[in-house]
Formats: structure tokens, C-alpha cells, sequence
């Protein structure tokens, strides 16, 4: 063995620092190697030496597995026949050996694992004679494997993210829909403000083609389009038309028209026109890839793209990547649209024809119970309401047989009403992260809802306080701004995340969705990649079940509310079935519909609708889709039947003078 440098040695102010450093040399120790320190209060021992391997020498200075002796305070009253026999103890020859050969040992170890990794084992072994260390032997060795062990995982992934990179290019996105790519498309915006008219010339279009496809953004718009369009006919006959949701299927036999919420478009299938709907959703933080999805796939010779102005030059930018031609319409709205000279102020003041909105369930329901108390009869719409609750809601609104609606900004999209007025309560929102005044554009959208054409010669708008008044004045004056040119988002496919785990060999969908948005190339930032929060913390609690990725990415995908504890409890356990490979069937709740409270009933709706879904996707181990869309029909129209009831029930309230 071989001495190296000295180590902290105790001090003479230890008091009895110069019999120490006698009884070392009296037991000859320091000639073997063996010193004395000190350190963080402790006496200690350190063995110096070095071991040869793999033609390199390596020394070091460590401390035996028994090397601390005391502490530094006990040192000081030990006399010096018990310190020398302590020392003889521990400071043996068989200590010393033993400590050598697990030396010996572990650098075999570590040489041989930094060669099966192609990294430099020097760098790791110096620190077995860093002399500021007092810890024992076995934890410095430890705490070498430790490091050893990060930096293969960072080796690891850096080999895994370029593998990533060069297996996904977003630039090339447009390139995987190979249906799309081999027919020649036409792109024609229709865009105008609400009620100007573009959904019905796109949806006329649509009809006289001999096949297309219409996406909606959302399902209550799928209904009603589909609906329309069976009303029309082409060469004198009906047209056939299906229905495709992803809680729903109406699928006509021998159908050349398919109206579809957008993500559920189908690819594959060519036909002659597509009409997209609500293009300017292309800007949406979570439902956005839907749409850039939609512009890039949708397999038909004539594309038309329907939304507000300020989408153009989006359209634009993507219609020259996908070299696409592009026709532009521009239309205006029909009817004129003005903000009332001064705010409604109070509840006397609503009359017929007005649209109340709110930001909330909750204010929807309390403003309902306030106009209702005035005498109004009322319909409600707020987005927990199934779309057929919705849509039945605004029939009584259209057929009179409600004065006045209350809802959410839900009324902005879809659901065409004979609305003379809106009336905002406020002008504040909750984004999903904070309270946040609304943006202009959906100030205006919720505004152009007022006036409808052929009913009203123009449309009203009014805050029912003083400032929500002005706010709403001055965000309906505000210049549109255009939506981004770049960064169309891009969500992660099935596909994609079988080609990330077939590189990097990682089958946890958490890692492979961060890999996606992380590690995947995206040279220009054109297209982009982007997952919500919310799939992503599915995708943790998933990957602690023995589940496929397919699997694990169709249940982070379910429609259903992780926030309604019965809805997120039920989501689980369907998780927990599937995982086990047990086939899950659907019962009624336990409480009968007429039982429970609107809450209780609007969830359970939800719950039947997020089973048929899950029950396409995976129909082995969900067979019981009829049932559920029937028991969904059953929890929406006892929806229904509560709100008459509560409108009815408050209507009564009030004295008979008072009502209109």
C-alpha cells in the first residue's frame, strides 16, 4: 500500500493531538497507510492505498465500514489505553484487507459497466480518494454507482430524444394523410360574423354534392346539421344522411352524407365536398389540433372552410403549405347590430325575446330563478346540458313558449334562436386557470347571436349593470386580430406514440406523450405539438396499470369530467376492469332518475354519454352501447322535464299581476 496525501489530521487544539499522532506511530499504523481525521465532530480512521486494474492504478482514501471511532467529544475522554485498543481493533490487518478487496471488487464493477456503456470509468473512480469525504466505504461506493446510474440515464435519453426526433418531423404531418395528399383540393372560405349566413351557403354546397362530409365542433351542431340535411333533397329524393359522434352512431345504409364532430372525421373515405366548420377553433388551446387535423386530412375535392374573419390569413399560410388553391368569400351580416344607448339596470327591464348570459352553471341557475320570480317564463342552456337539453331548450325558446333565455356563452355557437336582445351579466370568465375578462372575439360572437335574420330587423346588445355595459361597448368596437400564422397544434396519434416506443423501448404513456411534445422534430414551428394537462395527468395515474399503450391513450381520452368525483370514480373503475381484462356492464343507477337532483341527473347523463363512447372504442369490454345512448336519451329528457319544472315551479310564485 502506498500513502497519499495527508489527511486532516487532529489539531493540537484537540488537546491531545501529539499522543494521538505517538500511539499511530506506536501501533505502526501511519506505516501502513492507516491515518487519524477528523471531521463534522467524529474521530476517524482513513486507509490509503491503491488497487490495479484494467492497466490503470487506482489509488485511494476511504474509511473502513468501522473506521468512526467517536465522537470527537468521547475521543477527548478516553485515556490512552482504551483509544489504543479501539485503534487495534479497528484498524487491523483483516480490516484493512477486507476494505481493499471490496475496493478491488467495485472498481471491476464500475470498469466493467462503464465499458458495457461506452463511458470513461476514470471519471467516476477519483472520487474514491477525495479526502474531504468521511463517509464509510460501502456508501462512497454507493454514491458512485448513484452517479453512474444518472449519467447513463441522461446518455439514455439524449440517445432516446434524437431517436424521437428522426422518428416524427411535424413538417412532414400533412404528408400522413395519404388520401388527402393524392386528390387534388380546392379550398373556399366562407367567413363572415354571426349571422351573416356562411354555415347554410357551405351547407347548400354540401347538399347539391353527390357525396360530403360536414364537422362540427360540437355534437348538438352535428345533430342539428344532420337533421338538416335530411330534410333536403337531391334529384328529387331525400338525402341519406349519417350521424357520427364519438358517443353516437346513425349510420344509414347506402349514405353519401355524413355530418361529424371533427375529431371524429374519417380520413379514409373520399368524397366530393367537406364543409369544416367554426375554422376559427384552428387558435383553440385544447381542442385547436382537431381542426389543423381536419384542414390537413379532410379527403374531398372541395374544401370549405367556415368561421370568422379573422381566420383568413391562417387559411392562407395552410392553404399554401398544403398547396392547396383557395377561393375567398367574405360576407357581412344581414341585419344591422347595436349596443343599447344604456345598461338594463334591473330585472323589470328584460323583456321578450332577450338572451341572459352568464359564465356558470350556477348563475345560470340563479339569474333563471330571478326572471323567473319576475313573471318571465324561461329556457336554459348551459354547456353540462346534454346536446339534446340543450337543443329541446331552445325549441321552447323558438316556439315561445319561453319569453326569455338564460345560458352561458354555450348560445355562441350553434343553437339558432329568434334572440332580440342580449343581455350580459357580466363581462369575467373563468379560463380554466383564472377569472379573466372575455376576449373580443367571443364578445362578439355572443353579441351577433341578437337579431336574427328574417325575424328581427336588428340585433340588441346590453351589460345589465353600468360597467359590463361599457366593457362590452368597448370590446365589440376592438379591431378583430387574426389568429396565429404558426404553430398549428399537432396532437399525438396512436401512431405517433408506437413509433416513439418502438425507438426508445419506453411503454409508459406519460414519458411517451413528454416525448411527443418535447423530443419530436419540428424544424420551421409551422405545425406543432401540443397535449392538454388533463390527458396528460390521466396518462400518470394509467401507466400504474398493466394496461397496452392503445389502451391506456383511448381511456386518456375519454370525454369525462375529472373534477365530478362520481364521474372520475366511475372513469377509474372502468380503467381498473379494463386492465384486468374484465368485460364491464352498464346498470342504471341504483336510485331511480325521478329520485335524484338536476346536479345528480346532468351527471349521470354525462356518464352514459362517456361510456357509449369508450364502448366504440373498446366494444369487447364495453358491449352495452344501446343501452347506454337509451339511458342517455332517458337522463336528458328528465333534464328537461326538471328545468320546466323549476321554471314552472317559480313562475307560480309570483302573483299574477306581475307576469307577462
Amino acid at each position: 500500500m502506498t500513502n497519499s496525501s495527508p489527511a486532516p489530521h487532529l489539531s493540537a487544539a484537540d488537546g491531545d493531538a501529539g499522543d494521538d499522532d505517538e500511539l499511530m506511530q506506536a501501533l505502526g499504523l501511519a506505516a501502513r497507510g492507516i491515518l487519524l481525521a477528523k471531521a463534522e465532530g467524529r474521530v476517524f480512521l482513513r486507509v490509503t492505498g491503491a488497487v490495479a486494474y484494467g492497466g490503470r492504478r487506482v489509488p485511494y482514501d476511504l474509511v473502513p465500514a468501522q473506521g468512526v471511532l467517536a465522537k470527537a467529544s468521547k475521543w477527548r475522554k478516553m485515556d490512552g489505553e482504551t483509544r489504543s485498543a479501539l485503534l487495534r481493533e479497528r484498524a487491523s490487518e483483516q480490516v484493512v484487507a477486507e476494505l481493499h478487496g471490496h475496493v478491488e471488487d467495485f472498481v471491476q464493477e464500475l470498469s466493467d459497466a462503464c465499458d458495457d456503456c461506452d463511458m470513461d470509468a476514470d471519471s467516476f473512480l477519483h472520487s474514491l480518494s477525495d479526502m474531504q469525504v468521511s463517509e464509510p466505504a460501502g456508501m462512497v461506493f454507493d454514491r458512485i454507482r448513484m452517479r453512474l446510474e444518472h449519467a447513463v440515464e441522461r446518455e439514455m435519453e439524449a440517445q432516446h430524444a434524437e431517436r424521437t426526433r428522426q422518428s416524427i418531423n411535424l413538417a412532414e404531418y400533412p404528408a400522413s394523410f395519404e388520401v388527402a395528399r393524392r386528390i387534388k383540393r380546392k379550398f373556399i372560405a366562407v367567413l363572415g360574423p354571426t349571422n351573416s349566413g356562411k354555415t347554410h351557403q357551405a351547407i347548400e354546397a354540401l347538399a347539391k354534392a353527390p357525396s360530403g362530409v360536414y364537422l362540427a365542433p360540437l355534437r348538438l351542431l352535428a345533430l342539428e346539421n344532420y337533421e338538416r340535411l335530411q330534410e333536403m333533397e337531391q334529384h328529387g329524393k331525400p338525402l341519406k344522411v349519417s350521424l357520427v359522434t364519438g358517443e353516437e352512431r346513425r349510420l344509414a345504409p347506402g349514405a353519401t352524407h355524413v355530418a361529424s364532430t371533427v375529431e371524429m372525421l374519417d380520413t379514409q373515405t373520399p368524397v366530393e365536398v367537406a364543409v369544416i366548420d367554426e375554422i376559427q377553433m384552428l387558435a383553440d388551446r385544447d381542442r385547436g389540433a382537431a381542426w389543423t387535423a381536419a384542414v390537413c386530412g379532410a379527403p374531398a375535392r372541395i374544401v370549405y372552410l367556415v368561421g370568422a374573419p379573422e381566420a383568413r390569413r391562417a387559411i392562407e399560410v395552410l392553404a399554401a403549405r398544403l398547396e392547396c388553391e383557395l377561393e375567398v368569400h367574405i360576407l357581412k351580416r344581414k341585419g344591422p347590430l347595436s349596443v343599447e344607448p344604456a345598461a338594463v339596470r334591473k330585472l323589470s327591464n328584460l323583456r321578450r325575446g332577450d338572451a341572459v348570459i352568464c359564465f356558470s352553471r350556477r348563475e345560470v341557475l340563479m339569474w333563471r330563478d330571478m326572471v323567473t320570480e319576475m313573471g318571465l317564463s324561461v329556457a336554459t342552456v348551459y354547456g353540462n346540458l346534454s346536446p339534446e337539453v340543450r337543443r329541446a331548450q331552445a325549441q321552447r325558446f323558438r316556439e315561445g313558449a319561453a319569453d326569455v333565455v338564460v345560458g352561458t356563452d354555450a348560445i355562441a355557437m350553434g343553437l339558432n334562436m329568434p334572440i332580440a336582445r342580449v343581455v350580459m351579466t357580466t363581462t369575467v370568465k373563468y379560463n380554466g386557470y383564472e377569472e379573466e375578462e372575455i376576449p373580443a372575439a367571443l364578445a362578439r360572437q355572443i353579441a351577433g347571436r341578437a337579431g336574427r335574420f328574417g325575424v328581427h330587423e336588428e340585433g340588441l346588445v346590453a351589460g345589465y349593470d353600468n360597467e359590463t355595459h361599457n366593457v362590452m361597448r368597448a370590446l365589440l368596437r376592438e379591431k378583430p386580430v387574426p389568429i396565429k400564422t404558426t404553430g398549428f397544434a399537432v396532437a399525438p396519434t396512436l401512431e405517433h406514440l408506437h413509433r416513439i416506443a418502438a425507438v426508445t423501448h419506453e411503454h409508459a404513456l406519460a414519458k411517451l406523450l413528454k416525448r411527443f411534445v418535447h423530443n419530436i422534430d419540428v424544424p420551421d414551428g409551422f405545425f406543432y405539438p401540443r397535449i392538454t394537462e388533463d390527458q396528460f395527468e390521466r396518462a400518470a395515474w394509467l401507466d400504474t396499470l398493466d394496461l397496452s399503450v392503445a389502451e391506456k391513450f383511448a381511456l386518456s381520452l375519454v370525454p369525462i369530467s375529472s373534477k365530478v368525483p362520481s364521474l372520475q370514480h366511475a372513469w377509474e373503475s372502468w380503467a381498473k376492469s379494463l386492465a384486468h381484462k374484465k368485460v364491464t356492464q352498464l346498470k342504471a343507477g341504483e336510485r331511480p332518475l325521478h329520485y335524484m337532483n338536476l346536479q345528480e341527473v346532468e351527471d349521470a347523463c354525462r356518464l352514459y354519454s362517456a361510456y357509449a363512447w369508450l364502448a366504440y372504442r373498446q366494444p369487447e369490454y364495453f358491449p352495452d352501447t344501446e343501452l347506454a345512448q337509451r339511458l342517455s336519451r332517458e337522463a336528458s329528457e328528465r333534464v328537461d322535464a326538471i328545468l320546466q319544472d323549476q321554471n314552472s315551479a317559480a313562475r307560480k310564485r309570483q302573483p299574477r299581476k306581475f307576469r307577462r
